[in-house]
């Protein structure tokens, strides 16, 4: 990376848009991690019983609202600091953005019709809190896709877009997987260390495969990872995750045997995969806030703005987070029955 692209980062005007660009990333990774398993839950919900099922939502009943709150930060960290980018981006991403929203909606409204109709309708409100479930999943990895590729709007472009939509879907539903193994009993959680087995594959082949795909669409990003002495530094990264995706498959198969034996394990590796897939990601597109286009500094509001926005982020960001591990402190251990949410 160029050092002339990099401002004087002792001045406000160097430091505060990479203070934000932390700021949005901690946003989007809690929101990935947080909302991807229950969106993973939801993906997984058409495979269960209709007693399962109710056991299902319970396990992510008390969470949900909440987790989508890391989502809200994240869009609106990115409107304020960097409105040249948020304007860009929205408008390349707007049918993509347009899909979630109406597969967010979907799954909020099943979820509370699902609770409040007569038995004969809840197999319908079952069914649609699923399909928003896997529309917002696709329509997420599609955007995430676009972004990567500096919304190439080639064919390779698109088709990489596309990949990335089908791949998310099997990565959600291996952290919903794995946080219902920590969540259920019994025949749930048997049928959740099966589920997690498939999804592993796919999840492991997805990584695979993106990660390949991604140099390919920038020569700056195929220099940061494969140039010497890049490529020695950085390998404890690709290292890392394979060692997780085998103490996952390893810790499944005990626990097919043994349920209650290191039940976390799977949750917080397919957790841990995700940081450090987020991390390539991050090192791959800095200082880019859209690929080979436009740095933070070039997308960043004014200096003035962004320290009015920085005492209001100081003060939401943490208490964001204090009530997110106050609520899990909380409500943690197995999930119980639920009448209402």
């Amino acid at each position: 990376m160029p050092l002339n692209m990099i401002p004087d980062l002792s001045q406000a005007s160097g430091w505060l848009p990479l203070f934000f660009l932390v700021a949005m990333g901690i946003a989007v990774l809690s929101y990935v991690v947080l909302d991807g398993y229950d969106l993973g839950v939801g993906i997984l919900l058409n495979r269960a019983t209709d007693e399962e099922k109710d056991m299902m939502i319970s396990s992510i009943g008390p969470f949900w609202d909440a987790n989508e709150t890391w989502l809200v930060l994240g869009v609106g960290l990115l409107l304020v600091a960097f409105p040249l980018a948020h304007g860009i981006i929205l408008t390349e991403l707007y049918i993509p953005v347009a899909i979630m929203l109406a597969g967010l909606i979907l799954r909020g409204v099943s979820f509370d019709f699902r609770v409040k109709v007569q038995s004969h309708q809840k197999p319908l409100w079952n069914f649609l809190f699923y399909l928003g479930s896997v529309i917002a999943s696709i329509a997420q990895g599609v955007m995430i896709g676009r972004h990567i590729v500096g919304f190439d709007s080639g064919l390779l472009g698109w088709l990489f877009a596309l990949l990335v939509g089908a791949c998310v879907p099997a990565g959600y539903a291996l952290l919903g997987s794995t946080w219902l193994i920590m969540k259920s009993e019994g025949a749930l959680q048997l049928k959740a260390i099966h589920w997690a087995k498939v999804s592993l594959g796919f999840t492991a082949l997805g990584i695979g495969l993106i990660s390949i795909a991604t140099p390919f669409f920038s020569p700056e990003i195929m220099t940061k990872w494969f140039a010497l002495p890049n490529i020695i530094y950085l390998a404890p990264i690709p290292l890392t995750t394979l060692i997780l995706f085998i103490i996952i498959e390893r810790t499944l198969k005990t626990l097919s045997s043994n349920p209650h034996q290191k039940m976390w394990v799977p949750f917080v590796a397919s957790v841990a995969i995700y940081w450090l897939s987020f991390f390539g990601i991050a090192y791959s597109l800095f200082p880019y806030i859209i690929v080979d286009q436009m740095t933070i500094w070039q997308a960043a509001a004014a200096t003035e703005s962004l320290w009015l926005i920085f005492w209001g982020t100081a003060i939401v960001l943490p208490a964001i987070l204090l009530y997110t591990f106050y609520s899990y402190r909380i409500f943690w251990g197995k999930t119980v029955p639920m009448s209402y949410y």
